[in-house]
């Protein structure tokens, strides 16, 4: 996403900056109502406060503490493959994204002694995606799962393919 909105509320604390783009915005007087309406989502929004006269005034200080708020901290690491409830929301393209993200999830749900039969692994995988059979095929897969030869148990492999 740009960044140029930074930029653009920047100017907006400029009072010289704000008496041309006053200018440059000039338009036909609204009809009451529209104008109205316009007035109260502006207040709504802060940007504009009635002065005891009854004219209006822009809000500088509503846009300097939209500036002044913390960017938002951009995900890392697995992080960047899940959603707020910490489900997986797309896997990874890049084999070592991949990778790390599949024994994250093993780590959260599995233990070196866990010998388990596949419904019990799909009900520890189920807090992860919706789609536990392609989540435990990529956790075999990668090595990190082992199945045994009958089929009827999982359990974490010995040695890590990290």
């Amino acid at each position: 996403m740009s960044r140029r909105w930074r930029g653009v509320l920047a100017a907006l604390t400029n009072p010289d900056l704000r008496a041309v783009l006053a200018e440059a915005m000039t338009a036909p007087p609204l009809p009451d109502a529209r104008r109205r309406r316009a007035i109260a989502r502006l207040s709504e929004l802060g940007l504009v406060r009635a002065t005891p006269s009854g004219t209006l005034s822009f809000d500088e200080a509503t846009v300097r503490s939209i500036l002044a708020e913390e960017r938002p901290v951009k995900p890392s690491g697995v992080a960047r493959f899940l959603d707020a409830d910490g489900r997986i929301d797309r896997y990874p393209a890049q084999h070592g994204d991949r990778l790390d993200l599949l024994a994250w999830v093993a780590d959260q749900a599995f233990s070196a002694d866990d010998a388990l039969a596949e419904t019990e692994v799909n009900e520890r995988l189920e807090r992860f995606t919706t789609d536990v059979a392609v989540l435990r095929r990529y956790l075999v897969d990668a090595g990190i799962l082992e199945r045994t030869n009958s089929g009827s148990q999982y359990r974490l492999a010995a040695v890590s393919p990290r």
